[in-house]
């Protein structure tokens, strides 16, 4: 009996509110009740109140300088103005990529893709190689505004072709290297194409066939604009609250200790 009950794993989800119960409880209430034994309770509540806003500054200036602790939404790519998905190449300059519209006349979808390529390259676009980790995270940013945003394509009924990059620049610099103050950025832009593949026909027992790209079909380019998110915004949030706090309590402790030297003096 003894066995089968301790087998059982109890993690009810109030177990967070517990734990910090138990924290306010430990080492806020240990710390009051040691210095209010020793200041008295009014002035072991000033002083522990500041102890404590003091350390959530520090703690929280560690989490902004880090990127740790409490964290606000990272950066993804987003759906970019005024257009997401691009019909063919011969329309990319609808979607302010490019400022001519591709001459694609009497071009197969294939060599439309390689003509648009090339010019996007010529304008500052900069073509991702397979091994880019940067090509992946604009790739499956894509396939959720293509499978589920826009319903363009289903899963398998599309496949990735290239993945241009552009824009991001951090400013402002000294010189070339150092980029310490660095604190603001151009926006930047990604735009993978894609290309819709033959229906195949599966059988039972058989191995998928290999993936065929229609080449009736025009290709698509998929515009995003990278949000650079809020990662740290809870821990700059959190250090200028508690920074306030904590040098009004200070700014207390010391008015007191004033009034308590003159009135000292004054007896005297």
């Amino acid at each position: 009996m003894l066995s089968a009950l301790l087998a059982i794993g109890w993690e009810p989800e109030i177990r967070g509110y517990i734990v910090v119960l138990i924290m306010v409880g430990v080492l806020i209430g240990g710390s009051y009740m040691l210095i209010g034994s020793n200041l008295g309770a009014r002035l072991g509540f000033l002083v522990t109140a500041t102890a404590l806003a003091g350390w959530m500054m520090s703690m929280a200036i560690i989490w902004a300088v880090y990127g740790i602790g409490l964290k606000g939404p990272d950066a993804t790519w987003k759906p970019a103005e005024p257009v997401t998905i691009v019909r063919g190449a011969a329309k990319l300059n609808l979607a302010e990529v490019l400022e001519v519209a591709p001459d694609v006349a009497g071009k197969t979808p294939a060599e439309a893709s390689e003509i648009a390529s090339k010019e996007l390259q010529a304008e500052g676009w900069r073509l991702l190689e397979e091994s880019d980790p940067q090509r992946g995270q604009a790739v499956a940013s894509a396939d959720k505004i293509i499978q589920v945003e826009t319903e363009e394509f289903k899963l398998g009924e599309y496949q990735t072709v290239e993945v241009f990059d552009r824009g991001g620049e951090r400013y402002p610099k000294l010189g070339d290297a150092i980029d310490f103050f660095a604190f603001k950025h151009k926006p930047r832009y990604s735009i993978v194409e894609v290309a819709a593949l033959v229906p195949q026909r599966t059988e039972p027992g058989r191995a998928p066939a290999r993936p065929v790209i229609d080449e009736q079909q025009p290709r698509r380019y998929v515009v995003m604009i990278r949000d650079l998110g809020a990662k740290r915004r809870p821990a700059f949030l959190i250090a200028f609250g508690s920074g306030l706090i904590f040098f009004l309590l200070a700014w207390l402790l010391h008015r007191r200790e004033t009034y308590l030297r003159e009135n000292l003096a004054l007896k005297a």
